[in-house]
């Protein structure tokens, strides 16, 4: 698995972590089972503290997508989405997606983009019909 992050970014890296490993979950390069890299190992590789990794793994252990463990450390939880889930993501998808209609991009441009990103992960829902 190969994570990049933008240390010069202003999103915390903690959070550009998080996000690279949910990516990788959606596109299945991290399967249910599947080792993380140790936070000191992650760390190194970016030069980062290891509190970083551990912020992002924790937070990742509470959004239920990996669990921690002594001896066999981060590994990557069966999907299936909790209960509170849905709600959270339709919240978060709300506020983006008003700040791309704020920012004037056309319906059809963002819908044509949440398609595409959606098919990279390898999601096979069929399209709605009029």
């Amino acid at each position: 698995m190969i994570l990049n992050v933008d240390l010069a970014s202003e999103v915390p890296i903690y959070q550009q972590l998080r996000d690279r490993i949910v990516e990788a979950i959606a596109e299945g390069v991290l399967a249910e089972g599947s080792s993380l890299p140790a936070t000191r190992t992650l760390a190194a590789d970016f030069g980062i503290n290891f509190h970083t990794v551990n912020k992002a793994y924790d937070l990742l252990r509470q959004q239920g997508l990996i669990r921690l463990n002594r001896k066999t450390g981060a590994v990557v939880t069966p999907t299936g989405a909790d209960p509170p889930f849905p709600a959270e993501w339709t919240a978060r998808a709300r506020t983006l997606l008003a700040e791309a209609v704020a920012r004037g991009l056309p319906a059809d441009e963002v819908l044509k983009t949440c398609r595409s990103i959606l098919d990279s992960f390898g999601t096979t829902q069929p399209e709605d019909t009029p």
